[in-house]
């Protein structure tokens, strides 16, 4: 649950403000499990706030989270990208673009910023759980839970922030219409793929509306259940596969692909410009982050995590969106040379998506903070030594590099898999959503028939059409000069190197 914070409104505040919100806001409403009231103080009944969330229809009809035309006053999408370049290593730059230029689907895994301005804009019913702030395909996956079980839910939390979960539901489905098109099915197909997603998402918060407070925070899809939840047989295949992959994603089995020894020492092996060294100073600045970071654990953890040395530290680059943003990965040492943790640093900003939510200026003053708690909110089980930090003025989340994390890989997936996949991310979303706060107005507003699920299927093929001529824009700007990159990542590992 999240601390109380000064500033924030009050449940009644939340409940219909939406109205009162500057334009391109929204305004937190009220919560089924609202952890800032009083325990003696009676909340709405179930049937109450299902009530209010059917009235915003009224307001916010469902057909109308069908639409999408860029308005006129749009921002230059290039330039946007651009501006969120400030502050990164102006040397990981080429290669952030590179990745985003390499496909359609790579735009907009790297874009959260440009899609956030744009869904800020349109309707919305002002119901904000915490959101995940970039719920696209690609970050779902698995991980290890505390108990060492192969777990599926959202993996992806540097732009969580509490927000419209519309948002996060046109995010996905726009990923996953983009994703289609990239893998080569039918705009048919791919409408059925949206269309599975949406009804899922909207039969699972429905179903959790009607479970008690408590029981919502305890669903979750291991390996074993999702293999069973899945219907199609390339699906159970590829699950099969990455669960495999997923579990030999350890720390020790990271050692000899990771590391090399020199004189008599392990170190992070080299390659450039993806894992580099970190000069002597930075590394001592590091390694002092690190035990700071030991005080944001639970004390278990802490004792434990306490019994480990600090062998070496490298910057590693990750992702897409983050590529320029500062990565470490630092290498710890226990009772024996195979008794190893690697930790993973990574440089947290502000959400793209705190400028658009009234009154956010009092929340969460270290963005790393942000990150780890809206995570262990989101997640079912999440990793024991999430913790945050400061390095030089700069905020950081922590958690283990190597944590059995992995993903099904969706070039793998034809068009029945990728629909069945599609339901199993749009549970796993709502279930997210009905831990924060509001899953009864959201079940009210969305329904049992299939409204929603055809507003976003025109929404999610209206915004490919957006991201696919985003991206043919952005290829222009690099052929120009404008942007630099140095090389495209493509399918199967290969590079194509530009000048």
């Amino acid at each position: 649950m999240l601390p109380d914070q000064p500033g924030r409104p009050s449940g009644e505040e939340r409940g219909m403000a939406p109205n009162q919100a500057p334009a391109g806001h929204v305004v937190l409403a009220d919560a089924d499990s609202d952890s800032y009231r009083s325990l003696r103080r009676r909340p709405m009944s179930r049937a109450e706030r299902f009530e209010l969330g059917r009235s915003l229809r009224d307001r916010v009809p469902r057909n109308t989270l069908g639409d999408w035309k860029a308005p006129a006053t749009r921002p230059d999408p290039v330039e946007q990208i651009m501006r969120s370049h400030e502050g990164r290593l102006d040397r990981l730059i080429p290669i952030r673009v590179g990745r985003m230029i390499a496909s359609p689907y790579g735009f907009l895994r790297g874009t959260a910023v440009v899609m956030a301005e744009d869904v800020a804009h349109l309707p919305a019913t002002g119901i904000t759980p915490v959101v995940c702030g970039d719920s696209h395909l690609g970050n779902f996956g698995f991980y290890a839970s505390p108990e060492r079980d192969l777990v599926i839910d959202l993996n992806d939390f540097d732009e969580a922030h509490p927000g419209a979960w519309e948002w996060d539901l046109r995010r996905l489905v726009a990923s996953i219409w983009v994703a289609g098109r990239h893998t080569g099915a039918s705009e048919s197909q791919c409408h059925d793929s949206v269309a599975s997603c949406v009804a899922a998402y909207r039969e699972e918060v429905r179903f959790l509306a009607n479970e008690p407070l408590l029981s919502r925070s305890y669903q979750r899809i291991d390996v074993d259940r999702l293999h069973e939840t899945a219907t199609d047989a390339a699906l159970r295949g590829e699950i099969a596969r990455a669960a495999k992959r997923a579990r030999s994603r350890t720390s020790d089995r990271a050692l000899p692909r990771f590391t090399t020894e020199r004189d008599g020492r392990r170190c992070i092996v080299d390659e450039p410009p993806l894992i580099t060294r970190v000069p002597d100073a930075e590394a001592e600045s590091i390694a002092a982050s690190l035990d700071a970071y030991l005080d944001t654990l639970a004390p278990h953890w802490r004792r434990v995590l306490g019994g480990y040395t600090l062998v070496d530290i490298a910057h590693k680059v990750v992702g897409v969106g983050s590529v320029g943003l500062r990565a470490y990965v630092a290498l710890l040492e226990g009772s024996s040379a195979d008794d190893v943790v690697f930790l993973q640093l990574k440089q947290a900003r502000r959400s793209v998506l705190a400028r658009f939510v009234h009154g956010d200026s009092a929340w969460h003053a270290h963005q790393g903070q942000r990150v780890v708690e809206y995570q262990q909110a989101l997640q079912t089980v999440s990793d024991p030594l999430l913790g945050w930090t400061s390095i030089d003025g700069r905020q950081y989340y922590v958690r283990q590099f190597r944590n059995m994390k992995g993903t099904i890989p969706l070039d793998a997936l034809d068009a029945a898999a990728l629909t069945d996949y599609a339901g199993i991310v749009g549970h796993l979303l709502a279930k997210g959503h009905a831990r924060t706060s509001g899953a009864s107005m959201i079940a009210g507003y969305a329904g049992s028939s299939d409204k929603l699920d055809k507003a976003l299927c025109r929404f999610a093929r209206a915004y490919a059409d957006q991201t696919e001529a985003d991206h043919a824009v952005l290829v222009k700007a690099v052929a120009r000069g404008l942007l630099p990159v140095e090389y495209v990542e493509q399918a199967g590992g290969k590079t194509a190197f530009r000048p």
